[in-house]
């Protein structure tokens, strides 16, 4: 295990990760740190990790089923990507951005705000409005102060070679509504 892995452990945050493909190319893997104790529910939620219920982990490994239908982001899309501002993914009810999906009911209350977007990299809920969190996140590209008070910062970027996976995607052309050109798919997900 590498010393950042090591490092983000012992502060009682787990590293999960990502393995993206581009247009069916495999195309690098983004590794986070998760805050768990400034955003416990979020990670929980967010399913990335084998954390307090085993339902959690599910989500990452497609194990948890509604219907019979795995659920969890391998396989998902980043479906909206916005040049100079983030990537956003995480819709694993429909794919396109108009999913949601919370184990808390419908929606789930923002946590806090006590990180500011001051840098590129962070881990944020997507969300419509105060209070309505579902699966969806995005990745920053830049510092965004616009959003403080608006968005829960749950996690970061742990390396530079992460960064550069998300500089390939935000640099994808894309269609209308920010969608990119080639599918950009969470391929693996997990703990590390």
């Amino acid at each position: 295990m590498d010393q950042q892995v090591v490092a983000c452990l012992r502060r009682g945050n787990p590293v999960v990760f990502f393995d993206i493909s581009i247009g069916g190319t495999p195309s690098g893997r983004i590794r986070f740190e998760l805050f768990k104790k400034l955003c416990p529910k979020v990670p929980i939620y967010v399913g990335l990790t084998r954390l307090l219920i085993s339902r959690s982990r599910q989500f990452c490994t497609g194990e948890f089923r509604i219907d019979k239908v795995p659920v969890g982001y391998k396989n998902t899309k980043f479906h909206r990507v916005i040049k100079g501002f983030m990537i956003q993914g995480g819709d694993f009810m429909k794919g396109d951005g108009t999913g949601s999906f919370s184990i808390y009911g419908d929606h789930f209350d923002d946590e806090n705000f006590d990180m500011k977007f001051d840098q590129p990299g962070l881990l944020a809920m997507a969300n419509s409005g105060p209070n309505t969190n579902g699966c969806q996140f995005f990745i920053t590209t830049v510092p965004t102060p616009h959003l403080n008070g608006k968005h829960v910062i749950f996690g970061r970027l742990l390396d530079e070679d992460s960064m550069l996976v998300v500089r390939k995607i935000e640099n994808l052309s894309c269609e209308n509504r920010d969608k990119p050109r080639f599918d950009v798919v969470v391929m693996e997900c997990g703990e590390m």
